[in-house]
């Protein structure tokens, strides 16, 4: 005879199976409903900590904000929801080893926690004028940046652009480190964009 609890004449294996079943189906309906999920990541794939900043226009125009802190071989969120824009900005610091991953799209940004509206006068709103790498989504609904270490970059050519991928010289390319350690905001030495993409 099976056995049963007291309380119910349902056998006791024939209720665990269900319940097992329900936890089962809960389960996937999660897995299932978190791959849709559209959001903005960043994926610290270096061997350091990095501080993140963002830039981003929504209905409202330019948005910058900061900082995420970002352990080493992590990811984090920055993000929620359904991308709206094809191009967004990220400047990131290396807090471990100094340095930074940089680019030509100057917008605000400063050194303590912040959202700042607007990437125009910086300097003169008491904001650091900091030049941001562009990051084109394609117009996809979720993107995850990979970012990662000069020395983990591929040394072939790539068509359009000059010499190897990877930092090649002050500033570098966008999203890579600076290879010469931190520069301040603007001092690559090459010519200033005058901000992101409309």
């Amino acid at each position: 005879m099976p056995a049963t609890d007291s309380t119910r004449s349902t056998p006791l294996f024939a209720r665990t199976y269900t319940g097992l079943l329900a936890a089962l189906a809960l389960g996937i309906a999660c897995l299932w409903n978190g791959s849709a999920v559209a959001d903005f990541r960043l994926c610290n794939n270096s061997s350091s900590r990095v501080g993140i900043a963002l830039g981003y226009k929504d209905d409202d125009g330019w948005t910058t904000e900061g900082w995420w802190n970002v352990s080493s071989r992590s990811c984090e969120t920055l993000l929620r929801g359904t991308l709206v824009a094809r191009f967004y900005y990220i400047y990131a610091l290396d807090y471990d080893r100094g340095g930074e991953w940089s680019g030509q799209a100057f917008m605000c940004s400063r050194d303590k926690e912040f959202t700042i509206k607007g990437t125009e006068n910086c300097l003169a709103r008491g904001f650091d004028r900091t030049g941001f790498f562009e990051v084109d989504t394609g117009e996809q609904r979720a993107w995850t940046v990979q970012l990662t270490e000069a020395n983990e970059q591929p040394s072939q050519r790539v068509p359009g652009i000059p010499g190897p991928v990877g930092p090649s010289g002050p500033g570098g390319l966008p999203g890579m480190p600076n290879p010469q350690g931190a520069t301040p905001p603007g001092a690559s030495g090459l010519p200033s964009a005058p901000g992101p993409r409309q």
